[in-house]
C-alpha cells in the first residue's frame, strides 16, 4: 500500500467523563483506515495523525459524534479556560439545586426512623404512608433534573454498546428510582397496604447518589484544573499589547499586529512582547518563568530578549525577530501542551483494564442482585447490593492515574526550564544509567575566552601590553581575537581615547596579524600569532617555550605577541568548562550514573576538559556523523543511554539515544530530535530532569495502586460477599457513591503533590 505523509493535529474532545469515554473515542477513530489517534482524559485532547487526502476535521468530528462525544477545532488556551470556567459554573448550579432538594428528601425518608428526628404528622410514614411516598417523589424530581446528564449520556452509551461511568450511575440510581416509582404506584392502587409499600422506597438512594457524585465531579474538575496551572501561567505571560516606534513616535498596537523588524519600546516593569535583539539601552530582565533562573539577567545592545519576560529597571528598544507561533514562549507552550496530551507506556495497563471495566462491573452487579434474590434475601436487599456495585465502581480513578501525574510533572519541569516533550520521555528518563555529553557548548562555554597573559622583558608593563594587545585585536573579527579583547576589557576599564592608534592592519590566515602601532610617539610593528609567524619574522621564542608547552597540554590555544623583534607576551585562549559542569557531573555520580564525553577534539584536549569536569570516560576524535554509531555501540553493550548535546550537530546522536537531551535556548528550544530540552545552559538540569522523572513515575505507580486497590476492595464489599460469609460490613448505596467520588479526587490530590517537589 502506498505510504502517504500524515498530518498531526490536536483537537478538543467534549463530553468525556471517565476512562471508558476516552477509550470509546479512541477506538472509534482508530477503526478508520489511515488514522492514528490517542485521547487524553485529563487534558480532554485528541492527538490525531491522518492522511489529509482522505480525511479532514469535519469527517473526524462526524466519527467522534457517532461515538457520542463532541470535537472542537482550534481552541486557544484562553477559549479552553473560558469553556472550563463555564463548565464549573454549570456544575455548581446543578449541585446547588440537587443539595437544596436532597436535604429535605433525606430528612423525610430517614430522619424519623433512623435518628428519631421529628417530622410533620401529615408526612409520618405510619399514619400517612401515601403522603410520605409522594413527598419524596416531589423532592427527588428536581435532583434527577439536576443530574439529567448522567441519564442522557449513560443510557445512550449503553445503546451504543460503549457503556461508561455515566451508564453505571444511570443504572444504579435509575434502578432505585424505578423500583420506588413502582412501590408508590402500588401504594396508590392498594391504599390498605400503602404502609408496606412505603417501607420499600429508595428515592433517597437515587437522589443522594446523584448529589454526592455531582459533588465529586465538581471537586474533580476543580482539582483537575490545578494540574494544568503551568500552561495557564505561561499563557498569562503573553502581553496583549506592545509599543512600537513609528515615524519617531511611540504607537500602541495589539501583539498580533506586530511584524518582524518592528522596533519595540519597553519601559521598566513592562513585559517584553516578543523575541528580539536589543538595539538601544541597557537593563536587567526577569526570565524566571521561562527558564527557572531566579536572578535577573543583564542585557545590553545586541543581546537577545525573550517575549513574556519582564523588563526590570532600564528603558530599552529592541527589534522584533520572532513573532506569533515562532516566539520562544509559544514554542514552550506548544511543547508542554504536546507533552501533557501524550501517553506514557505505563498507562497501557490502565487503558486495557478500563476498556473492559464497565461491562464487567455491570455483569458483576447483575449477578450480585440475582444471587441475593435467589437466596431469598428479598427484592429490597438484592436491589441495594445491585445498586452499590454499580455506584462504587470507578473507572475515573484508573483513567486519571497516569495523565494527571504527567500533566503536573511536565508542568513542574517547564516552570524550572526543563521541557519534557512526551509522557514516554518522562517515563524513560529515570531508567538512564549512562549519560553521554558533547563537549563544546555543553560541558564547555562553546566560545573561546582569555585564560592567560604572560609577559616577558622589562620594557613594558603588563597593563601597557594588555592595552596594546586589545588595541591591535580590536581590528580583527576572528573569534580568538574577540576573546582576547573581551578578556582584557573585563580586567581593565580602558576608555576609548586610551587605545593606541593602529594602522597598516594585515591579517595573515594561518599565521596571525601584523599591525603598525603608535607607542609613546613612535610607530612600532606589533605581531600576534603562532610559532610560524614568529619563525617567519626570525623572533626567538625560547623564553616562552615552557609556558607554551604547559598551555598546549591543557588544551589551550597559545599565541605569541612581539613588538618589533622582541617577544613580549604569550597569550592563551581556551573554551573553558561552564561554572556548573563539575557540580552537575558530581550530582550524577551521586545518583550512580556513569558519565562519558563524546567529542571531535583530540584526545589530549578532551582528557584535560574531562578531568576538570570529573567525567568518567572520554571518546575523542569522533566526527559528527560517527557520534550516533558510538551511542549505538554503548546500547548494544546493554547500556541505557542519554545523550546531552547542543541539538544541532548532535541531532543524529540525540535521536539514537534512549533519551536525547538538548541543552540551549532560543530557536534550539524546538529541536525535533531531542526528547528533553533544557532552556538554561546548565548541566545540573540533567540530574533535575532525572529526579523529576523518578518522582513522577513513583507518583503514577501510587495512583495506579490506589485506583486498582480501591476497586479490588470496594467492589467485593459492595457485592456483600463479606457480609454473607463472615457477617462483615455491607455497603449502603449512598456510602458507595461517596466512596466513588472520593477515589477520583484522592488520585488527583496525590498527583498535585508533585507541584511541591524540590528539584
Amino acid at each position: 500500500m502506498e505510504n502517504s505523509e500524515k498530518t498531526k493535529k490536536v483537537y478538543t474532545v467534549t463530553g468525556m467523563n471517565c476512562a471508558a469515554c476516552a477509550l470509546t473515542v479512541e477506538k472509534a477513530v482508530n477503526k478508520c483506515d489511515g488514522i492514528d489517534a490517542t485521547v487524553n482524559l485529563a487534558t480532554e485532547k485528541m492527538t490525531v495523525n491522518f492522511d489529509e487526502n482522505k480525511y479532514n476535521f469535519a469527517k473526524i468530528r462526524e466519527i467522534v459524534e457517532k461515538s457520542g462525544y463532541g470535537l472542537i477545532e482550534n481552541v486557544s488556551e484562553e477559549e479552553k479556560v473560558k469553556m472550563y470556567q463555564d463548565k464549573i459554573k454549570e456544575m455548581k448550579k446543578k449541585l446547588i439545586l440537587a443539595i437544596i432538594f436532597s436535604v429535605p428528601l433525606l430528612y423525610i425518608s430517614m430522619g424519623h426512623h433512623m435518628m428519631g428526628a421529628p417530622v410533620p404528622r401529615f408526612l409520618n410514614h405510619k399514619e400517612h404512608p401515601l403522603n410520605f411516598a409522594l413527598a419524596q417523589l416531589v423532592f427527588v424530581i428536581p435532583i434527577i433534573y439536576a443530574g439529567r446528564d448522567f441519564f442522557t449520556h449513560g443510557i445512550k452509551n449503553i445503546f451504543r454498546k460503549s457503556p461508561n461511568m455515566d451508564s453505571l450511575i444511570a443504572m444504579g440510581s435509575g434502578a432505585a428510582l424505578v423500583y420506588s416509582l413502582i412501590s408508590t404506584a402500588a401504594a396508590i392502587l392498594d391504599p390498605k397496604n400503602a404502609h408496606h409499600y412505603a417501607m420499600d422506597l429508595h428515592y433517597e438512594s437515587a437522589g443522594i447518589i446523584i448529589t454526592l457524585i455531582s459533588l465529586g465531579k465538581l471537586l474533580e474538575a476543580r482539582t483537575k484544573g490545578q494540574t494544568s496551572s503551568a500552561i495557564k501561567k505561561l499563557i498569562g505571560l503573553q502581553p496583549k499589547k506592545a509599543k512600537i516606534i513609528e515615524n519617531g513616535a511611540e504607537k500602541e498596537v495589539m501583539i498580533e499586529n506586530l511584524s518582524v523588524g518592528n522596533i519595540v519600546a519597553v519601559k521598566p516593569g513592562e513585559k517584553i512582547a516578543v523575541d528580539g535583539i536589543i538595539t538601544e539601552g541597557t537593563t536587567s530582565v526577569d526570565e524566571s518563568m521561562l527558564t527557572g533562573e531566579s536572578l535577573p539577567v543583564t542585557k545590553n545592545v545586541g543581546d537577545k530578549v525573550i517575549g513574556g519576560s519582564i523588563n526590570k529597571n532600564g528603558s530599552i528598544k529592541f527589534e522584533a525577530t520572532e513573532i506569533g507561533k515562532n516566539t520562544m514562549l509559544s514554542q514552550i507552550i506548544k511543547l508542554v501542551e504536546e507533552a501533557q496530551g501524550s501517553k506514557a507506556p505505563i498507562s497501557r495497563m490502565a487503558d486495557t483494564v478500563a476498556g473492559y471495566f464497565v461491562p464487567i462491573v455491570m455483569g458483576i452487579a447483575l449477578v450480585t442482585g440475582l444471587a441475593w434474590y435467589i437466596f431469598d434475601a428479598g427484592l429490597v436487599t438484592s436491589l441495594s447490593f445491585f445498586i452499590s456495585v454499580l455506584v462504587i465502581a470507578c473507572p475515573c480513578a484508573l483513567g486519571l492515574a497516569t495523565p494527571t501525574s504527567i500533566m503536573v510533572g511536565t508542568g513542574k519541569g517547564a516552570e524550572n526550564g526543563i521541557l519534557i516533550k512526551s509522557g514516554e520521555a518522562l517515563e524513560t528518563t529515570h531508567k538512564i544509567k549512562t549519560v553521554v555529553f558533547d563537549k563544546t557548548g555543553t560541558i564547555t562555554e562553546g566560545k573561546p575566552v582569555l585564560t592567560d597573559f604572560v609577559t616577558f622583558g622589562k620594557n613594558y608593563s603588563e597593563k601597557e601590553l594588555q592595552k596594546i594587545a586589545a588595541s591591535v585585536e580590536r581590528k580583527s573579527e576572528h573569534p580568538l581575537a574577540q576573546a582576547v579583547v573581551n578578556g582584557i576589557l573585563e580586567k581593565n576599564e580602558f576608555l576609548e581615547n586610551e587605545f593606541f592608534d593602529c594602522e597598516s592592519f594585515r591579517a595573515m590566515p594561518g599565521y596571525g596579524i601584523r599591525v603598525k602601532v603608535k607607542i609613546d610617539g613612535e610607530v612600532k610593528e606589533v605581531q600576534i600569532g603562532n610559532k610560524k609567524l614568529m619563525d617567519n619574522r626570525k623572533i626567538d621564542t625560547e623564553i616562552a617555550q615552557k609556558d607554551y608547552n604547559e598551555f598546549s597540554g591543557e588544551g589551550k590555544t597559545p599565541m605569541y605577541m612581539s613588538i618589533e623583534k622582541e617577544l613580549v607576551a604569550l597569550v592563551a585562549v581556551a573554551d573553558v568548562i561552564k561554572k556548573t559542569s563539575a557540580d552537575a557531573i558530581c550530582e550524577l555520580h551521586k545518583m550512580g550514573i556513569k558519565t562519558i564525553m563524546l567529542t571531535g577534539d583530540n584526545e589530549k584536549t578532551a582528557k584535560f576538559i574531562a578531568k576538570q569536569a570529573g567525567i568518567d570516560e572520554v571518546i575523542s576524535d569522533v566526527l559528527p556523523h560517527q557520534k550516533a554509531s558510538k551511542i549505538k555501540e554503548l546500547q548494544e553493550n546493554g547500556e541505557f543511554v542519554a545523550m546531552v548535546g547542543d541539538g544541532i550537530n548532535d541531532s543524529p546522536a540525540l535521536a539514537q539515544a534512549n533519551v536525547g537531551i538538548a541543552i540551549g535556548s532560543g530557536t534550539d528550544v524546538a529541536i525535533e530530535s531531542a526528547d528533553i530540552v533544557l532552556i538554561k545552559n546548565d548541566l545540573k538540569d540533567v540530574a533535575r530532569a532525572m529526579k523529576l522523572s523518578k518522582a513522577t513515575i513513583t507518583n503514577i505507580k501510587q495512583n495506579l495502586f490506589w485506583a486498582f486497590f480501591y476497586n479490588v476492595i470496594g467492589i467485593p464489599i459492595a457485592t456483600g460477599i463479606f457480609y454473607a460469609l463472615f457477617n462483615g460490613p455491607k455497603l449502603d448505596p449512598m456510602i458507595a457513591a461517596f466512596a466513588m467520588s472520593f477515589s477520583s479526587v484522592s488520585v488527583l490530590a496525590n498527583a498535585l503533590r508533585l507541584k511541591v517537589l524540590k528539584l
